[in-house]
């Protein structure tokens, strides 16, 4: 891994779970909100204000991008504003993903958690 790439890691897990987010496709701050909880189960509920506080640290970082799609007006959510994550934030999130496999590995070469173990 490049130095550029690790100085910025370990992410924030809000940043984390955002830029996952985002490696599926642009989604608008409503999306996002819903993708994290649905992906952690509802273990994390990401509140609007804390949510784009973090995605303007995100772009400010190079790791998001505020997107060019806006639905039609007569969709009726014209103003939702999209995002998408950059290549450089792609690279970030895929190095704290391989990061936090290697811990995972750690707590399973000391009996901590199973192979087949999962978060309920």
């Amino acid at each position: 891994m490049d130095s550029d790439i690790a100085s910025h890691l370990p992410l924030n897990p809000r940043d984390y779970l955002i830029l996952f987010s985002l490696t599926a496709g642009e989604r608008h701050g409503y999306g996002l909100i819903k993708d994290v909880e649905n992906q952690t189960g509802g273990d994390v509920l990401l509140d609007p204000a804390n949510l784009y506080r973090s995605m303007k640290r995100l772009m400010k970082e190079g790791f998001v991008m505020e997107s060019e799609r806006r639905r039609a007006p007569h969709a009726g959510d014209e103003r939702r504003r999209y995002y998408a994550i950059t290549k450089l934030g792609r690279r970030v999130v895929k190095a704290e993903a391989t990061r936090l496999d290697r811990l995972a590995t750690l707590a399973r070469s000391r009996n901590l958690i199973s192979e087949d173990e999962r978060p309920a």
